[in-house]
């Protein structure tokens, strides 16, 4: 596994663990389909929460929210259209669309509704 990936992982299963401490309770991680993949989803509250996760070794590399751009938000709703459907949820379900950073020292930054659904 190269350094990225093993990286992205570490971030994930600190992501995973932090959103846990804060209630959330994961339901999913690395959901994948033909379209992409969702790093986790979870309940928080009445929300279902998709939650991509950035880390990043270090300040250069920007914020890891800067990383999630039109792209990847629209491959996240394509994804969560086919989890979607795969779970026969209904369109009556709250979702949103989170993203946590993660830094090297596994600090975390949760932002919550960090982008807003597109049906395509």
């Amino acid at each position: 596994m190269d350094v990225r990936k093993k990286t992205g992982k570490l971030g994930e299963t600190a992501a995973a663990a932090f959103l846990e401490q804060q209630g959330v309770r994961i339901l999913e991680r690395n959901f994948r389909s033909r379209f992409g993949e969702i790093d986790l989803i979870g309940v928080d509250g009445p929300y279902l929460a998709v939650i991509e996760v950035k880390t990043r070794r270090g300040r250069g590399s920007g914020l890891g929210v800067e990383a999630v751009d039109l792209r990847k938000q629209q491959k996240i709703c394509s994804t969560f259209n086919y989890y979607r459907m795969k779970r026969r949820l209904t369109d009556f379900v709250p979702v949103r669309f989170d993203v946590v950073e993660v830094d090297m020292a596994s600090n975390c930054r949760w932002i919550k509704n960090a982008f807003e659904y597109m049906d395509h």
